[in-house]
């Protein structure tokens, strides 16, 4: 039976007991707060980016090198695995697919990269599937279709106290017309084939969170028999995120796992503290997380 390795990257914000109980290899981004250099994950808290990102010290992040992935895949190769899947970061966002690449062109074993055209656990999901379909002996090239898949079908969501932090990564997208708005208004934001761009502007951060989740359950209800996960993403703001994944358990089917999962650094450096996202991500052909 041929034998696939999962490599995926850090801002899939993947929590540690998946990463374990599926097998997948983690590659760190970098983040540079306060002329420090960190692996994602490592050496600072979320309590302290916030801490940053609110007084407006520059944060910025660089993806990982391509030998950083080489290393991931002669690994996965020493292991034992004939061939590997590499799911990361929508390139759109970020050079973490290409340093991929330039890694799987000097692997010993043969990699499917995945461009998973979104981030977070719409993303970490996607791996997740793709670790279940290696373990069922899959080949590579239906264990790569399979997480793209699964990422592309995601439905993200966010909702953000500020538009700077994603101005100033000049990530904004489409979102920019929103710059001139009345600072009352909240955005809520949606991430499609790797772009972010508005859906609405309420008047309240009340009214956002209840938006997002009668989107979160209008998005669920649109998945067939297979269903569906959730992840409730959030950067300094645990309370909020608490209560909506308990109205999301309560509006959601039995069957559906919502998870509470902090953003990674990454992703936190150009959303900013405050942030809440859901990803609603169906699952492939009735499997399970």
């Amino acid at each position: 039976m041929v034998s696939v390795a999962i490599v995926t990257d850090s801002t899939a914000s993947l929590p540690e007991d998946l990463v374990a109980s599926h097998g997948i290899s983690v590659v760190p981004l970098h983040v540079f707060l306060g002329g420090q250099e960190y692996s994602e994950g490592v050496g600072f808290t979320a309590d302290e980016l916030a801490a940053a990102l609110r007084k407006f010290i520059t944060v910025s992040t660089s993806r990982p090198s391509p030998q950083a992935f080489l290393d991931a895949y002669e690994a996965a190769a020493d292991r034992g695995a004939d061939a590997v899947v590499s799911v990361h970061i929508s390139s759109e966002m970020s050079g973490t697919v290409g340093s991929a690449m330039l890694a799987a062109s000097q692997s010993p074993i043969p990699v499917e990269v995945v461009d998973s055209c979104s981030v977070g656990m719409a993303m970490g999901y996607a791996a997740v599937s793709a670790a279940v379909a290696a373990a069922e002996g899959k080949d590579a090239m239906t264990v790569a279709a399979i997480a793209s898949s699964r990422a592309r079908a995601a439905t993200v969501i966010f909702y953000v106290d500020t538009l700077e932090h994603l101005r100033r990564g000049g990530r904004i997208g489409a979102a920019s017309a929103l710059l001139g708005s009345a600072l009352a208004i909240k955005p809520l934001l949606a991430l499609s084939d790797g772009h972010i761009h508005p859906i609405e502007k309420v008047r309240t951060a009340a009214r956002a969170l209840s938006r997002l989740e009668e989107l979160a359950l209008q998005a669920l209800g649109a998945v067939g028999v297979s269903g569906a996960d959730i992840a409730v993403h959030h950067l300094d703001s645990q309370p909020r995120a608490r209560d909506l994944v308990d109205r999301l358990r309560a509006g959601a089917p039995s069957s559906t796992t919502v998870l509470l999962v902090e953003l990674g650094a990454v992703v936190g450096a150009h959303v900013g503290p405050g942030t809440i996202a859901v990803a609603v991500s169906p699952r492939p052909n009735g499997g399970q997380v």
